[in-house]
């Protein structure tokens, strides 16, 4: 079960369980990174202000960049986190979160994520389906909030999920996942509440 993966990293990070439910707010995260300095906060809005339109990603109906740039700008991000990350080092949750592609009617995968006050993201993806928990690790770029993060265990790194901090303290958010530079997809991220008996996560409302 999912819970006992990121309960143990709780444990090694000296949290109780519970802890990782909870979710951030945006004045909490603003105070909470060291040098963030964030004023107003940016919504990535995958599929609305952000598209792609055959190779080429707009924003606000500008082009900003090639598609394989764009995934690459990506990668460096999340790839820009330590290797190591200290037990020492105190996290804000962000939450629990099913994952789903857009329009899907149901998911059975879920994120839990947490950040540090240098801006590393950290946590577990589990999928209920394969009954498989695995690590995940990313940073937020401070400059332009975005925020990606990849596995941690070596494996399937190519694939990289990406939104903007401030989407990650909202309920509901877009998110793009990344299989590579060929294939990108728009998916939703819905918050799950903390499940009262410590057995199983409540389904989003």
């Amino acid at each position: 079960m999912a819970k006992a993966y990121w309960e143990n990293f709780g444990k090694y990070h000296h949290y109780p369980w519970n802890h990782w439910w909870r979710p951030a707010t945006w004045a909490a995260l603003g105070v909470w990174v060291a040098g963030a300095s964030w004023g107003s906060p940016t919504y990535y809005d995958y599929g609305g202000d952000i598209y792609y339109d055959e190779e080429q990603v707009y924003v606000g109906g500008k082009p900003v960049a090639g598609a394989g740039e764009y995934y690459q700008q990506a990668s460096d991000i999340a790839s820009s986190a330590p290797t190591d990350l200290q037990s020492e080092s105190e996290w804000l949750p962000l939450g629990v979160f099913a994952l789903s592609q857009v329009n899907a009617n149901d998911s059975n995968m879920l994120v839990q994520l947490a950040i540090n006050k240098e801006g590393v993201i950290a946590g577990t993806y589990y999928n209920s389906a394969t009954d498989t928990a695995r690590p995940v690790k990313g940073m937020v770029d401070k400059k332009t909030q975005r925020a990606a993060w990849t596995f941690a265990d070596g494996k399937n790194t190519d694939i990289i999920m990406e939104t903007g901090i401030f989407n990650l303290s909202q309920d509901q958010t877009e998110a793009l996942v990344h299989f590579g530079k060929e294939k990108t997809q728009q998916w939703l991220m819905v918050r799950l509440q903390e499940p009262q008996d410590k057995k199983e996560p409540s389904k989003p409302s």
